[in-house]
């Protein structure tokens, strides 16, 4: 059998995971993966079979570089995390070469979805999901404003970049934090209204801003599997539960907005739902159009969502799978040995 070559761009350090669960497939097809990242000596080539350094680039000269790279390795499946919306907008360069992009095709959808002010605005239009109360910011006097109507509501206040991955960028509003007993202890994400009105006012203007309520409740990260139509396949909601523990359970309400999701944004393969309870309610933070940084917990639920994803993409039939019980994890760090004499161990390298 003919080994599927898999690409992955520059990702997270998790993806080391992905591409174990992916060559450790049910199926036993044989694949090879490449993995391009700036840093050679990243941890996300270490679960790769053939390794490369990648250049920074931007835009289409990005996206060449990753023409280039499946053309010349006959790549059959590319998973691209960096830059894909430019990925997704030169889709014809990749299908043109025979390689099939996990990525969602939608330009539109994609380009909301990856805005959270947009994506928002496109949820509190269909009522399949309830937002928490928002603004969205460009100037000090706006910060000032929103800060004040939530806080009119009874809500403690946050804020973070509409564009943005992770927790990069968020912060939390505490007129009561101590700065002196902060600088002896953990750093936080805490800031004080008047210190963020003052950072923000040295400015005319800025990057969007989301300032909105503060919501306290189990925060649900829900991995999802749709075949390439967007039809869901499976859905896990995984959420932190202590410490380094995760726990997948069923949880009726947020399998449905997985689903009223899948049926109204189609988007296709991995994606994720991150949601946070307020008292009973469930509320949406984001979407990820991706596989999340979590995944691989989620796939100690039986389901091997990196690999089903790529089966659907080539074609292959996949049926709706869901998991028998509800499932407590955590990890642990194991040691890799990369190198010896200065020799790398794993993986190959390709220029």
């Amino acid at each position: 059998m003919k080994k599927v070559n898999i690409y992955f761009n520059r990702w997270f350090s998790v993806a080391f995971h992905y591409m174990n669960l992916i060559r450790n497939n049910e199926d036993g097809v044989p694949v090879q993966i490449f993995a391009t990242h700036p840093d050679i000596n990243h941890m996300s080539l270490q679960g790769a079979d053939v390794a490369g350094t990648e250049p920074v680039l931007e835009g289409i000269e990005y996206v060449h570089f990753c023409v280039d790279f499946c053309r010349r390795n006959e790549i059959d499946i590319f998973i691209p995390r960096l830059h894909m919306l430019d990925i997704a907008l030169h889709a014809a360069l990749f299908d043109a070469i025979g390689t099939k992009l996990l990525v969602c095709r939608d330009l539109d959808l994609l380009e909301t979805i990856m805005d959270k002010g947009k994506f928002y605005e496109s949820v509190a239009g269909k009522g399949i999901m309830t937002i928490p109360d928002y603004h969205v910011v460009r100037t000090a006097e706006q910060f000032r404003e929103a800060y004040q109507d939530l806080a009119a509501k009874g809500h403690r206040v946050c804020f973070k970049p509409t564009e943005t991955e992770g927790g990069l960028g968020f912060r939390i509003i505490d007129n009561d934090r101590s700065p002196l007993r902060e600088l002896f202890g953990h750093v936080t994400p805490l800031i004080s209204f008047d210190e963020a009105y003052h950072i923000l006012s040295t400015v005319p203007s800025f990057p969007d801003l989301m300032v909105m309520e503060l919501l306290e409740g189990f925060e649900y990260s829900i991995d999802c599997l749709a075949d390439e139509n967007g039809k869901l396949l499976a859905a896990v909601p995984r959420r932190k539960a202590g410490g380094r523990l995760r726990l997948m359970e069923h949880i009726p309400e947020l399998e449905d907005i997985a689903q009223k999701v899948a049926e109204t944004y189609r988007i296709p393969f991995n994606f994720n739902i991150q949601m946070k309870y307020s008292g009973d309610t469930p509320k949406l933070l984001e979407i990820n159009p991706r596989m999340s940084g979590g995944l691989h917990i989620s796939c100690l639920s039986g389901i091997n969502f990196p690999y089903l994803a790529v089966k659907s993409a080539l074609g292959g039939e996949v049926q709706p799978a869901e998991f028998a019980h509800d499932v407590l994890a955590s990890h642990v760090e194991q040691p890799l040995i990369m190198k010896i004499n200065g020799q790398s161990v794993i993986p190959d390298a390709v220029n």
